[in-house]
């Protein structure tokens, strides 16, 4: 006899396609993690945490609240870190609601968040994203009730790459004093957008982000939490003490020791790889939407096709559906030599299409 939630039993596990890629045969497009490796000091400083006979050791985060927070500008009381951002979803979710609350998530967005909201039983509302009106302000606005608990809501957006400006969030958190607005800054270092310079002013804002994507360590987890220092309190009552493994700290401090290896990518993911990409795909006329992050979600009409050839040529990238059930490709911006190859690709696969 089952012994857990019946809702529980009825849910469907989130499973990404992450089986069979390899960087070693693969372009990883697919996941919007940073395309190249980790810098040399990073490696290095692994390498010696591993060699120095302390796995063992339960693992001590010393004052990296404290670099985080220098890192982000914000108090180290207001920092949290968590295993992956992912954690810090599941934490802010289960710690504002209860069964039969109202959550709201703009969707397509982030699976995560509609899965940790399953598993609290929620009332999840989702307005929709479109291409041509972006973030759907309204329909959030008009969606909060006095059940709404919790507000989902990734600044860009993951798949469309959509931002939301500072005036659109303060108005969500002015209207919803009763709920968590979660703000999800995951690809913060490629958009510039946050809003953590709030947290005191808004007690019902609370901030995500992650080393997973800009740094290049999603295997190791970790990620953090921003908020007023008594959320952050009330958050640790919740987190174990032993979440986050010690060598996601000793990467994370080498890789915060040595920025310029990762700014430096950012800036060619950006300034280079994303306007290429942009300026081809606006060429072959194919439609995509605005994107303030490091991967762009378009839509040709021979999809699958373009897909197929991608695949042949080792390159990897995440055909997602829009709120219609269109099929769009969402294309993660690696470097500029690794975006022109793409391209070169994208064009052939199109050109045999049309013949």
């Amino acid at each position: 006899m089952a012994t857990f939630k019946k809702h529980i039993h009825a849910m469907t596990a989130y499973k990404p396609p992450l089986d069979g890629r390899d960087p070693q045969r693969h372009t990883l497009l697919d996941f919007n993690e940073r395309t190249i490796p980790v810098s040399q000091p990073v490696i290095d400083a692994l390498v010696e945490y591993v060699q120095s006979g302390r796995l063992q050791m339960y693992p001590a985060y010393g004052d990296i609240d404290q670099l985080i927070a220098d890192y982000c500008g914000v108090k180290a009381e207001q920092v949290m870190i968590t295993n992956g951002s992912d954690q810090g979803i599941d934490l802010i979710i289960r710690s504002s609601c209860e069964a039969g609350d109202q959550a709201i998530i703009p969707s397509p967005s982030f699976a995560m968040y509609h899965q940790c909201a399953k598993i609290e039983n929620l009332d999840i509302i989702e307005p929709t994203y479109t291409r041509e009106e972006g973030f759907p302000l309204q329909g959030v606005l008009e969606a909060i009730s006095p059940k709404t608990r919790v507000i989902c809501i990734a600044n860009p957006n993951n798949p469309s790459g959509t931002s939301l400006s500072r005036e659109a969030i303060a108005q969500i958190l002015t209207a919803a004093p009763h709920a968590t607005v979660l703000i999800d800054e995951c690809y913060f270092e490629y958009s510039g957008l946050t809003v953590c310079d709030w947290v005191d002013q808004y007690p019902n804002l609370v901030i995500t982000r992650t080393f997973s994507k800009t740094w290049g360590v999603p295997a190791l987890r970790i990620g953090l939490v921003i908020s007023c220092k008594a959320n952050i309190q009330a958050l640790l009552n919740v987190r174990g003490p032993y979440d986050i493994n010690q060598l996601a700290i000793v990467g994370i401090r080498a890789a915060l020791a040595n920025p310029e290896y990762t700014q430096q990518y950012v800036r060619e993911v950006m300034t280079q790889s994303k306007p290429m990409l942009e300026a081809f795909l606006a060429s072959a006329d194919i439609p995509f939407w605005p994107s303030d992050a490091n991967y762009i979600w378009c839509f040709p009409k021979a999809h699958e096709r373009i897909n197929q050839a991608l695949i042949a040529a080792g390159i990897l990238v995440r055909p997602k559906a829009d709120a219609n059930g269109d099929i769009g490709l969402r294309v993660t911006l690696g470097t500029l030599e690794q975006t022109q190859v793409l391209i070169s690709v994208m064009q052939q696969a199109l050109t045999e299409s049309e013949g």
